[in-house]
């Protein structure tokens, strides 16, 4: 013990001598794709937590942002419920062994960036009982859960995608608890888990849901038969819990989301890491029905990556370019589409949860950002929309995980640094 703390303390300060690296403009579907960089250990570094004191988060001139719960259990994903309560999944997960020696370093550096909280396990309802924009209910809507992560609400049913298993809760308007056990509609792939969170939406009518289920690997590492079912998007019929690929070479899909009217699935994808501080780009992306996108032969697109053997040149030429790179490393854990009750400025496109680096010396993310549309597509560079959780390079008071349009006009972020969840309304 003592001897690997010593190595890891060796090599953090190694790590800590490797800063300059250059910012790359890396947003919209043309990004600028550096030649890779590859050595003995990429760059780590991840800012501590800090407190918020009396400080508040950034957001737009005309806007205002306000905490609605606080000293959660490290809140992921949220659903707004039609008459306004506002459910959070509380949980984390993964169990996946070390693998090499550089694994135990990054364990060790992500966790400097992390709360000291334990995952609760758990639904919590929040309720604005007057509307007022405090949310003086918060209660626990259902425990003992596995590392929840996606929320849905479909045809009287709450659907919660844990670390392990899709499960449904009946559900009735204004109801505070759950009236019994979850049933499971299927299980997920759990083996490994090196990427456990299970993101998910549901289609426009509510017959099927999307899971996204991320890789087992870096770059396959582990081989790819521990890749089986994974680094894809599932369909699922609700009722049944029957399930086919929908779509695959998406290394981690974080969070998913269906675009209004059209009925388009989207989804944020953080992509593979250790070939330097600007490869490669995670991405916002409409997924196609059989589509692939790369992982782990190429990205973003044809741009094949050496490290995974046997290379398949069919799967090559066959990966889709996504629609719009974030940057990288950014971490996008988190997709909502907007609606015109967000104001003017903000009325079509994405907001984007960005959970912040732990591999590049100078961290990028941490915030939330807009995505502007047009036609139905990213049209433009982002804006900040949540921003100030960086106190400096090494020190953040929050992470975004979880981003949720309230249709009255309001988002609702998710913090799981803070355990907070916050609340941005037009003045």
């Amino acid at each position: 013990m003592i001897r690997s703390t010593l190595l890891i303390g060796t090599l953090l300060l190694v790590l800590s001598a490797c800063n300059g690296e250059p910012e790359v403009p890396q947003y919209g579907a043309n990004p600028n794709l550096p030649e890779p960089q590859r050595g003995l250990l990429p760059s780590m570094k991840i800012p501590r937590p800090a407190q918020w004191g009396n400080d508040l988060p950034k957001v737009p001139a005309g806007y205002k942002i306000q905490p609605i719960a606080t000293d959660l259990k490290i809140p992921r994903q949220t659903l707004v419920l039609p008459n306004g309560d506002i459910l959070v999944a509380e949980g984390s997960g993964g169990y996946a062994p070390t693998l090499r020696p550089k694994d135990m370093i990054a364990g060790f550096i992500k966790s400097l960036g992390k709360s000291s909280v334990k995952g609760g396990d758990r639904l919590t309802l929040l309720r604005d009982a007057d509307g007022d924009g405090t949310y003086e209910m918060q209660g626990v809507f259902a425990d003992k859960l596995n590392a929840p992560y996606g929320l849905a609400l479909v045809n009287g049913s709450i659907y919660v995608a844990n670390q392990d298993a899709l499960v449904r809760f009946a559900y009735q308007d204004g109801q505070t608890q759950a009236s019994g056990p979850p049933v499971t509609v299927t299980e997920l792939p759990a083996v490994i888990n090196h990427h456990w969170t299970k993101a998910m939406t549901a289609s426009q009518d509510g017959r099927f849901l999307y899971v996204g289920i991320g890789s087992n690997s870096n770059i396959t590492e582990r081989g790819m038969d521990a890749e089986e079912d994974r680094a894809m998007v599932w369909q699922i019929d609700a009722q049944t819990g029957a399930h086919k690929p929908y779509a695959t070479g998406l290394r981690n899909p974080t969070a998913l989301t269906i675009q209004p009217g059209s009925g388009q699935l989207w989804a944020v994808v953080n992509e593979r890491d250790e070939i330097g501080p600007n490869l490669v780009p995670d991405y916002l992306t409409s997924v196609k029905e059989g589509g692939f996108y790369g992982w782990p032969y190429s990205y973003w697109g044809q741009n094949v990556d050496p490290r995974a053997q046997p290379q398949d040149p069919e799967k090559v030429a066959a990966a889709i370019r996504p629609d719009y790179a974030l940057g990288s490393h950014v971490a996008a854990l988190g997709v909502a589409f907007s609606t015109p009750a967000m104001g003017e400025n903000f009325a079509d496109g994405v907001f984007v949860g960005e959970h912040g680096s732990w591999n590049r010396s100078k961290p990028v993310g941490y915030r939330v950002i807009f995505v502007p549309f047009r036609d139905g597509k990213p049209a433009g560079e982002p804006i900040d929309f949540v921003s100030g959780f960086l106190v400096d390079d090494g020190n953040t008071r929050g992470r975004p995980v979880g981003v949720t349009v309230d249709p009255k006009g309001a988002l609702i972020v998710a913090d799981d640094l803070s355990n907070t969840i916050w609340r941005v309304t037009k003045n």
